[in-house]
């Protein structure tokens, strides 16, 4: 293989994946300076990031070589006046974005007495919003399928904390989905995890309830947040194909049929990320 020109090996690579480049790169000096040819990251980059530092916040640090504008790519930054973040997931380069709660639609939202919108230094956004109380939790965000990468499977995501006032939120689970064209997704899932040993007679009339209507609850039966490196956690709210029929995907979180009191979440946005 050191016989072949660094061109031509810079070429084979440029049809792999970034993470089989950066561990091409310790297998001789050969790979190493193909690895980091400009040939080979042009092919990472997505057709349209021009398209996408033209919608930047801030604009972007000159970079040495299209290696380094890669890198700087999987760094999430803020796009379309803040609305949303931007990145490229760091081993594959597909396209990962963030929307962000001012872009949802969270019934009543906007009436202080319910939801109080603030900024907190861990979000990327400049506002992020949380529940004081509520009886119907109702959160749905659009997005275009034509923004993301082609032939990618995909999931949504709903980034979120707990306060420890929280309450209200493992009575009953939510119902999560994702729908775009004929294709549907759906979950139910805690907002945060239940702790069936904390039995109060509120809790215990609910859950009685929710039998009759759904059989036996089973905590396993059902999604919990799972923590992130970011300090936030997430549950996923359902799967989708960048491909096929439809270009608006429609994505939900509800619990509207306790009618119990809720309170103590913070929503960040809703993140669209490639499965595995």
């Amino acid at each position: 293989m050191n016989l072949l020109p660094e061109n031509c090996i810079a070429h084979v690579l440029s049809f792999t994946t970034p993470r089989d480049v950066c561990r091409s790169s310790s297998v001789s000096p050969t790979f190493r300076l193909a690895a980091d040819s400009n040939v080979v990251w042009e092919m990472f980059l997505p057709s349209d990031y021009r398209d996408i530092f033209s919608r930047l916040c801030s604009p972007v640090a000159s970079c040495s070589s299209t290696k380094e504008l890669y890198f700087h790519l999987c760094i999430p930054a803020r796009i379309d006046e803040g609305k949303m973040t931007f990145s490229l997931e760091k081993s594959s380069g597909k396209k990962c974005y963030m929307i962000s709660a001012r872009e949802l639609f969270i019934t009543w939202g906007n009436e202080p007495m319910y939801w109080t919108w603030k900024s907190i230094p861990q979000s990327r956004f400049s506002e992020v919003v949380e529940l004081r109380t509520i009886c119907w939790l109702e959160i749905h965000g659009k997005f275009s399928r034509k923004m993301l990468s082609p032939e990618t499977n995909y999931a949504a995501y709903l980034i979120l904390k707990v306060t420890e006032r929280a309450y209200g939120l493992d009575t009953l689970p939510s119902e999560t989905s994702v729908e775009v064209g004929d294709q549907r997704s759906q979950f139910s899932a805690y907002l945060c995890h239940c702790d069936f040993n904390k039995n109060s007679p509120d809790k215990l009339c609910f859950l009685h309830r929710f039998e009759l209507l759904n059989g036996r609850v089973d905590d396993e039966e059902h999604r919990v947040p799972c923590c992130r490196g970011d300090g936030w956690m997430e549950i996923e709210l359902g799967r989708f194909a960048s491909h096929g029929d439809g270009d608006e995907v429609k994505m939900s979180l509800l619990e509207v049929n306790g009618y119990h009191l809720k309170g103590g979440l913070i929503i960040e946005g809703i993140e669209i990320r490639p499965t595995e």
